[in-house]
């Protein structure tokens, strides 16, 4: 049995947001359309999607499972749409792509690097963003391409595939702070010291410490790296940047749990095509070296 990519859709939405006319709202459709569509597709599965006894519908026990089933089938829709895309579109005459500063590797390099050759004349433009920040830029259309340390879950309209490479962050202080001469540091040791954090933070896979001080936090790593450098506390920055721009500055805390290695993903817009730079570019980056 096939199920129509706007009854998923639909189905999809309304479960992010929570709302039947949310949904209809974001998708340009009439609350109507979604509900029916949503009913149609119950009646297909043979299942309920919905408790509807509450202003406020909720997933069934059924509905969540076939939430899964139905983001898979929308991810592999979308994957074939874009090759379909690559083969047919042409070529776009920008392509702004955006990435955590939490990545970096020799590969991704090497791929940029080829990118320039088989694209030499498109207008190209690097953006900087973390975590939801970046996502929320693939999602207006700002960026069509997103580099993001891996979210625990991404938007409906956002596809997304991890990249072989992964990343690596540790914790780093000033070669001044008090916590350079202590060995087997523990949470309970950093708690009492002020954090650095990232502004966007809650929406990683990095676990955040407590901190006993009020925490201080800055929207880059760039910015972290800066304030722990002055002294003003402990921050998990990627060891490429410290080893990079301040390698003789900066001590890295020997903490349980630390260095943690971070998945990193490529993100796109479902509802922006890709052009054949843009295509291009995601199938390199996602390519098994």
């Amino acid at each position: 049995m096939l199920y129509s990519p706007e009854a998923l859709t639909a189905f999809s939405e309304a479960a992010a947001l929570g709302s039947f006319s949310a949904a209809a709202r974001k998708l340009g459709k009439s609350q109507s359309s979604i509900s029916s569509a949503i009913a149609n597709l119950e009646i297909d599965l043979g299942l309920s999607l919905f408790d509807r006894r509450s202003r406020k519908p909720t997933l069934t026990v059924h509905g969540q499972l076939m939430l899964e089933k139905a983001q898979g089938i929308l991810a592999a829709s979308d994957l074939m749409e874009r090759a379909a895309a690559e083969l047919g579109a042409g070529l776009e005459a920008r392509l702004s792509v955006v990435w955590t500063d939490s990545y970096q590797s020799n590969r991704f390099g090497e791929v940029l690097i080829a990118f320039e050759k088989a694209f030499p004349d498109i207008k190209f433009e690097c953006l900087i963003a973390e975590n939801g920040d970046l996502v929320s830029l693939v999602q207006t259309g700002r960026a069509q391409i997103g580099v993001v340390s891996a979210q625990n879950a991404y938007p409906p309209d956002i596809g997304w595939s991890r990249i072989a490479d992964e990343s690596e962050i540790a914790l780093f202080v000033a070669k001044t702070h008090e916590l350079v001469s202590v060995k087997a540091v523990t949470h309970e040791m950093l708690g009492n010291y002020r954090e650095l954090r990232l502004q966007t933070d809650r929406d990683s896979m990095i676990s955040s410490l407590p901190s006993l001080h009020r925490a201080w936090s800055a929207p880059s790593y760039m910015m972290l790296m800066e304030m722990a450098l002055q002294g003003f506390g402990w921050a998990a920055i990627p060891r490429w940047m410290v080893a990079r721009f301040a390698s003789t500055s900066l001590h890295e805390i020997d903490a349980r749990g630390w260095p943690q290695r971070v998945p990193i993903d490529a993100v796109w817009c479902r509802q922006q095509k890709l052009g054949r730079a843009g295509s291009w570019l995601i199938r390199e980056m996602l390519a098994k070296t």
